[in-house]
């Protein structure tokens, strides 16, 4: 891929300041361990299961390097989505990710869980520290998230008001416990929960549209919808989009980040082609 289209720094700047913006704000992107990092990057090499496809990182970059492509597009604030996949490994993967975030200001502090035995404990004591979201993964992780070890969980961070963002759509391949219904019976015990539907709950976007519209802690992230990468396999319904943009105020922009295998900007173009206002744009991408 050619570096200019990589960089894309211009264009980037040139998406919020033509919407009149200081920056963006992006609700996923991806800062971890480095022996993670370099773990999930070799999953993705290797086009494993999960992946399913061809699947290139186009910022395969040292972690300074990926702060300062990131700054260089304006992002303002962003988190370190980290997860785990086997009990044990949150409570370590959290203290990595409060002492990135005290380190790198503009990183929301992020935290994440698993079902196991002290998940509630270390939860609660996460929020108490100044955690500003959580991130599940129902298809890395396979687990059922209305699973009983995690009632408790969802219980306080939804008593505390803490976002979280969860990947529970069956993109780009489906697993046991991913699609809407599993989340569908966690918002029936717990509806005050805010969730942020990673992937707009890709390729299930309707039925997550539905619980969106059912309860008002529900939000949407963009990350990867209706790039060009996803719109061959997992089309976004264009007879949608105008409940898209009723929920324009619960919609947020995200990227995945550096776990990409196309340019930053394309993503931004992406949004602008759906046609839905520059209103919508600027909540989307930092009002929100």
């Amino acid at each position: 891929m050619d570096g200019a289209v990589l960089d894309g720094s211009e264009q980037v700047r040139a998406f919020w300041r033509e919407l009149g913006l200081p920056g963006l704000v992006d609700v996923h992107t991806h800062f971890m361990p480095e022996r993670v990092m370099a773990k999930v990057w070799a999953y993705f090499d290797a086009a494993g299961p999960l992946v399913g496809r061809e699947w290139p990182i186009a910022y395969r970059l040292a972690e300074e390097e990926r702060l300062a492509v990131l700054r260089g597009f304006g992002v303002r604030a962003f988190t370190s989505m980290i997860y785990p996949h086997k009990p044990g490994m949150a409570v370590w993967l959290n203290g990595w990710a409060a002492g990135f975030a005290a380190r790198t200001p503009d990183c929301l502090r992020t935290a994440t869980f698993f079902p196991e035995d002290g998940a509630a404990a270390y939860v609660r004591a996460e929020v108490a520290d100044g955690a500003r979201v959580f991130k599940a993964h129902v298809q890395v992780g396979g687990y059922d998230p209305a699973g009983p070890l995690l009632d408790p969980v969802w219980g306080a961070l939804a008593e505390a008001g803490t976002p979280v963002v969860i990947h529970c759509g069956s993109g780009p391949v489906p697993a046991r416990y991913t699609g809407p219904e599993p989340v569908a019976r966690l918002l029936a015990r717990h509806p005050r929960l805010r969730l942020v539907i990673a992937h707009l709950g890709m390729p299930e976007y309707v039925e997550f549209l539905d619980l969106a519209e059912r309860y008002p802690g529900v939000h949407l992230d963009t990350t990867m919808a209706f790039t060009d990468f996803f719109e061959r396999t997992a089309p976004f319904p264009r007879a949608a989009l105008g409940r898209l943009a009723d929920l324009g105020d619960r919609v947020l922009f995200g990227s995945d980040f550096p776990n990409i295998p196309y340019g930053y900007a394309h993503a931004l173009e992406s949004l602008t082609r759906l046609e839905l206002g520059e209103e919508w744009l600027r909540a989307v991408c930092y009002g929100n």
